[in-house]
């Protein structure tokens, strides 16, 4: 006779012991979920309940109750471990939580974080002398919590989504991308190449020439270099997770595909492409080199010379967007056209020739345009051209 299988009570929920301490498990809106770390089975039942019940609740349509719900400060640390193990800037997340949001935040519960809230914590941050974007961060750290207590059912709305306009202007960053400096001529992309000592020379041509951000580059290995193909698989930066999590293919342009060559054959093609180095000394690098050229800006360093360059080149020589996102590993396009940031005396002469027409008198002399007169009529009201 055939045994059958007790079905466990997901919908109901049950506690498990682990080692040392005990765990639920539970089904929310068809999704298995558990959580562990309860001191004592009362203490798991306790909050199996108060879930359950703020699912149910959820799930009629009903606010939770703002009783039953823990305050901000209570559920922040389990989200902010989350966040390391998920994102880049994990760490930098928790001491921003600490420093800046936490004594305003903390103490509140989801329903009490309103407009008039956020506007208080935003003009005081502003009084300290912090810039829109940097706040702007900060806001968008305490978005992603509401939408994590969104899902678990203990918030109903995510304020920061609703913000008044006045409000979004006070974080909204100053600083325009279409200023940020780059290497405006592939001549010079070359001299610095030149100047650089190895192995700083080969990082930057992996990002002015492959759009491989700095971390990328120091930590590609051979293994991931397809010389044949002429492919590099983007795997992983020294800083921990891709910035985008997704590993890409970017291709290898005909200016790196020597240099790689080369180097390969320098290093015997094992490990690391770039090894033996302290990452930060690439800034004095550069910098002593961009002054020995003349190429010195203001806010001019490794980033913006290498990959900024990259995308800009990419744009100015005609490449597609589209291509170029992939390249970078943007999520949205949008970033990507903030990267390849055009400036008008910039734009290549094929685009100057875009409109053919021939606007000169009689087709073969010149216009003179002077102050008051085109073609020798003075211009004026009854003639304005």
């Amino acid at each position: 006779m055939a045994r059958h299988r007790k079905a466990r009570a997901w919908g109901q929920g049950e506690v498990f012991e682990l080692k040392a301490s005990f765990g639920v498990r539970y089904r929310v809106n068809g999704r298995r979920q558990r959580k562990a770390g309860f001191a004592t089975p009362e203490e798991a039942k306790r909050w199996l309940a108060m879930t359950l019940g703020e699912a149910a609740r959820a799930g009629t349509g009903l606010a939770p109750d703002p009783r039953k719900v823990p305050t901000l400060g209570e559920v922040v640390d389990d989200f902010l471990a989350q966040r390391k193990k998920t994102h880049r800037a994990g760490e930098e997340d928790a001491g921003r939580w600490r420093l800046h949001l936490a004594p305003y935040f903390d103490h509140l519960r989801p329903s009490e974080v309103d407009t008039a809230a956020i506007r208080r914590f935003v003009l005081v941050k502003r009084a300290e002398g912090l810039s829109g974007g940097t706040i702007r961060i900060y806001t968008a750290l305490l978005s992603s919590l509401f939408e994590e207590l969104i899902e678990q059912g203990k918030a109903t709305v995510n304020p920061i989504r609703g913000l008044p306009r006045s409000l979004r202007r006070l974080v909204r960053p100053e600083y325009d991308p279409k200023s940020t400096p780059f290497i405006e001529r592939k001549e010079d992309l070359r001299r610095i190449f030149l100047a650089l000592p190895e192995p700083w020379n080969v990082a930057f041509a992996l990002s002015a020439f492959a759009g491989l951000r700095p971390g990328e580059a120091l930590a590609l290995r051979w293994a991931s270099v397809d010389l044949p193909a002429r492919r590099i698989h983007v795997r992983e930066s020294i800083l921990g997770p891709l910035k985008d999590k997704e590993t890409r293919f970017v291709p290898i342009l005909d200016p790196l595909l020597p240099v790689l060559r080369a180097w390969r054959l320098r290093t015997g093609g094992e490990g690391k492409v770039i090894e033996g180095v302290a990452p930060r000394s690439r800034h004095a690098a550069l910098r002593r080199v961009l002054v020995k050229l003349g190429l010195a800006r203001e806010s001019l360093g490794w980033y913006e010379a290498g990959r900024h360059s990259f995308a800009s080149q990419w744009a100015i020589a005609g490449g597609s967007i589209q291509k170029l996102q992939t390249i970078l590993g943007h999520f949205s396009v949008r970033e990507t056209e903030r990267y390849a940031h055009l400036r008008p005396d910039l734009f290549p002469e094929s685009d100057l020739a875009t409109i053919s027409l021939d606007l000169r008198a009689g087709g073969d002399e010149p216009v003179e345009i002077g102050p008051q007169t085109v073609h020798g009529q003075e211009l004026g009201v009854a003639n304005p051209l």
